[in-house]
């Protein structure tokens, strides 16, 4: 699976801003994405993740309630929708995937953690500040 991901940019304080993640390649099952971010001098923290199959949606406590993660199923297309932005979530944001079987868990139960995911996208800017 390769992913792209896009739509960073810079937003001011209170403003909303939508990530896009394509996905390409093909592959057997269903994809669960993820959302992860890395501020400079900090760890990956994983933000969402989507199993496509179900339609399931996960969200870390920090982004709970702000973000909000989408998918287009035959575009193959994972969106974050990041709303209420705070100069804390400032980092790079990047799309992580993971490929299942109908019948198995989409999205890991630890799908915070990066070492779930075996496809990344290369990371976009977000930059929020007045």
């Amino acid at each position: 699976v390769q992913l792209q991901a896009s739509g960073g940019g810079l937003v001011q304080p209170g403003g909303s801003l939508r990530l896009s993640c394509a996905a390409s390649g093909t592959f057997p099952g269903y994809l669960a994405v993820a959302w992860f971010r890395q501020a400079p001098g900090k760890e990956r923290e994983g933000l969402s993740c989507i199993s496509y199959g179900e339609g399931a949606t996960y969200y870390a406590d920090s982004v709970k309630g702000r973000f909000t993660i989408s998918r287009d199923f035959f575009k193959k297309e994972t969106y974050l929708h990041m709303n209420s932005l705070e100069p804390e979530d400032s980092a790079v944001y990047y799309c992580a995937a993971r490929t299942y079987e109908i019948g198995v868990r989409g999205c890991p139960q630890d799908f915070e953690a990066p070492d779930e995911y075996p496809s990344w996208g290369r990371g976009t800017q977000v930059t929020v500040s007045s």
